[in-house]
């Protein structure tokens, strides 16, 4: 499996990815694939942090980070999310590889915390803990242990305060 940064020649697989992953019910497109569509055509989508999955030459899962406020800093987090994989793919390691790449990869540019809405039995095993510990509001209080952060090296206690997404979450 090699992890990389998506192409232009992946958009048609990774709007395919949410699509499969995210399926509720047969002939319905989940919000998550066009949420990554509007995320990229809004510029909040973070190239560097957009990364998919490739196993046999197919794209077999998704990751990305976007684009958030956090407080008055626009630079201290990011919104993590979709991640997706194929279900062919599932309980095969694939989302656990785009993980643990696409915090490498937030670290290494710099981001002091990376922040989502997920299922808190799985994120947990990659360090995301309750965001309001770290004194991070969630933009719906009814969100509460979903709304997860993961401090990261940049990470420094001041960074707190009302979390917004990019503006294309709001409409999903």
């Amino acid at each position: 499996m090699l992890i990389r940064r998506e192409t232009p020649a992946d958009r048609a697989a990774i709007h395919a990815v949410h699509s499969a992953a995210f399926r509720r019910e047969e002939g319905a497109v989940p919000v998550e694939a066009p949420l990554v569509d509007e995320l990229r055509a809004e510029g909040d989508l973070i190239g560097a942090l957009s990364l998919v999955a490739v196993r046999d030459g197919e794209v077999a899962g998704h990751v990305c980070c976007s684009r958030a406020r956090l407080g008055d800093d626009p630079a201290a987090a990011v919104g993590l999310g979709p991640l997706g994989v194929l279900p062919a793919h599932q309980a095969h390691g694939v989302g656990s590889a785009l993980m643990h790449a696409v915090l490498g990869a937030a670290d290494a540019l710099g981001h002091g915390l990376v922040v989502l809405l997920g299922e808190p039995a799985y994120y947990s095993r990659f360090g995301f803990a309750a965001a309001s510990a770290l004194s991070i509001t969630a933009p719906d209080p009814k969100w509460g242990r979903y709304f997860q952060a993961r401090t990261l090296t940049a990470y420094r206690p001041v960074q707190a305060g009302a979390f917004a997404y990019a503006p294309a979450f709001s409409r999903i």
